[in-house]
């Protein structure tokens, strides 16, 4: 199957409906059981553009570090923003995605009047005025596949620095997603500081009793809510 590079056509259509600065955004780290979540926001010029960019997950982690520079230069303004571990507990996985994203806008340097994002779900307004959704935009759209990379690369340098504190868990090669290094260290070890205490793993693969669940609750104490 020949899977075609990502295009500027969505972007090209906010341009002629009259959108003059477009920013795509993507999120890394949602899946993860350890580590922070990241988003990406990346704002392209119109006119030049680089070789090689495509959604992150298809693309090597050696290749996704040799375009990093190359995305980072050739955009017009980027940014990532993330929310903890911690914060992820805190807060569930909705909210904790709408604070990253909040931060990689404000970090950006620009205020775009446009956003095209992956999925079904709009987890950037009200911060951008116009947001078009589109599955498999990292695929699709050439500015959600720098921005997915730029958050990608920037999460597992994140990560590979994390192993060297936590070195049990293999989080230079899993990135803190589940495996069967992951699932194994987590049964013989237990979670670490960085470990997202909220999510069901804490329940299969953590057997020590003295380690917490954390478990949110909603308006209804007697009913937990949990991530």
């Amino acid at each position: 199957m020949v899977v075609r590079p990502p295009t500027r056509q969505l972007e090209q259509q906010l341009w002629s409906a009259g959108h003059r600065l477009v920013v795509g955004i993507d999120e890394v780290g949602r899946g993860a059981w350890a580590g922070p979540l990241v988003v990406g926001a990346a704002v392209l010029p119109r006119e030049k553009r680089v070789n090689g960019v495509r959604d992150s997950k298809m693309l090597t982690e050696t290749n996704r570090e040799r375009l990093f520079e190359r995305i980072g230069d050739w955009c017009e303004a980027w940014s990532v923003g993330a929310a903890s571990q911690q914060e992820c507990d805190d807060l569930g996985m909705a909210a904790a995605q709408r604070l990253a994203t909040r931060r990689a806008l404000d970090a950006l340097g620009v205020r775009p009047d446009a956003a095209v994002v992956d999925g079904k779900w709009d987890f950037v307004s009200p911060c951008v005025p116009y947001v078009e959704m589109k599955v498999k935009a990292d695929r699709y759209c050439l500015a959600v596949a720098a921005a997915s990379i730029l958050a990608k690369v920037t999460r597992d340098r994140e990560m590979r620095a994390a192993a060297l504190d936590y070195p049990l868990w293999g989080f230079d090669t899993n990135k803190g997603y589940p495996c069967h290094v992951h699932r194994a260290a987590l049964q013989g070890y237990g979670p670490c500081a960085i470990h997202r205490r909220s999510w069901v793993f804490m329940d299969n693969y953590v057997p020590w009793p003295g380690v917490p669940r954390v478990v949110k609750f909603d308006a209804k104490p007697e009913q937990p809510t949990l991530f």
